[in-house]
Order: structure tokens, then sequence, then C-alpha cells
């Protein structure tokens, strides 16, 4: 999402792609067989839910990620005036980390204030979560530490 414009196609992007049909049962049938047939055409794999559900899911997948990104950028670009140290010391978890802060305001603006009752539970969960792993590390508690990112790599199951 850190590019847009016709120079950003990517060819097959939508193959074996998740797409979400949301309240289908308020649509017009044909147009949502055609739809459907579309979707199929294009290899994507079609799920449904509500269109609740999926506003709260978006803002738990996708939307704190780019939150979070966008505010790492800003943390990092406040603190290290001397571009040449971050790209020194920059490694891969940060590029992949900040990856998604490249993304265009133009587009995440709206989807952020459209979606902001979700997003703001999704920021205030993510703020108690900080400030867990801040009093862990305040108080040098290494094991609170390893149990709390192994109940975190707990994720690699679902994502694998």
């Amino acid at each position: 999402t850190e590019y847009s414009g016709p120079l950003a196609a990517i060819g097959k992007l939508f193959d074996y792609k998740i797409v979400i049909i949301c309240d289908a049962g308020l649509s017009d049938p044909d147009a949502l067989e055609i739809t459907e047939k579309m979707l199929a055409t294009l290899n994507m794999r079609i799920t449904y839910m509500d269109s609740a559900m999926h506003d709260v899911h978006v803002a738990y997948i996708s939307h704190i990620s780019h939150i979070t990104s966008f505010s790492l950028a800003l943390c990092v670009l406040e603190k290290e005036q001397e571009e040449e140290n971050i790209m020194t010391l920059a490694g891969g978890g940060f590029d992949s980390t900040v990856r998604l802060a490249k993304s265009s305001g133009e587009t995440w603006a709206p989807i952020f204030t459209e979606n902001a009752e979700y997003i703001l539970e999704v920021i205030d969960t993510y703020i108690e979560k900080m400030n867990l792993f801040r009093s862990l590390i305040a108080y040098r508690d290494k094991e609170g530490l390893k149990q709390l990112m192994e109940e975190a790599n707990k994720i690699q199951k679902i994502l694998n």
C-alpha cells in the first residue's frame, strides 16, 4: 500500500487474495452473482461477513499496522535528525516495520476517520500492550518480557 498509480501495477495482483463481500443479503442477487464470477475469474478467495464485523477486523488487522508504522516513523524522524544515522543503523526489521509509513495520507486519512469507532478501540488496546511492555522493561523483568513475547509468538500459528 505504499505505492500508488499505474506505475505501481502488479500482474496477478489479485491471485489467491481474500476479498470480503459485506452484507451480501442486502445485494441484488444477480449483481452479487456477477460480482462473485468476476472475483473468481481473478482467482480471488471470497469470504462473507456483515459490515460491522468487517470494520472491527480491519481495524485490528490492517488499520493499527498502518498507524503503528506512521507513529514509529514520526518517532524516529523526531529523535534522529541526521538522515545518515537512520540509514546506517536501520536494518531489515526497521524497514519492514516502517514500510507502511510510506503509504499515502490521501488514502489512509479517510479510512481512519470512517472507521474511527473501532480504530480508537484498537489504539486503546495497543496502548495497554505498549504500557505493559514499558512496565516490564522499566522493572528489568526479563522473565515477564519473555512470557509476553512467547504469548505474542502464538501469532505464528495463525499466520503460517
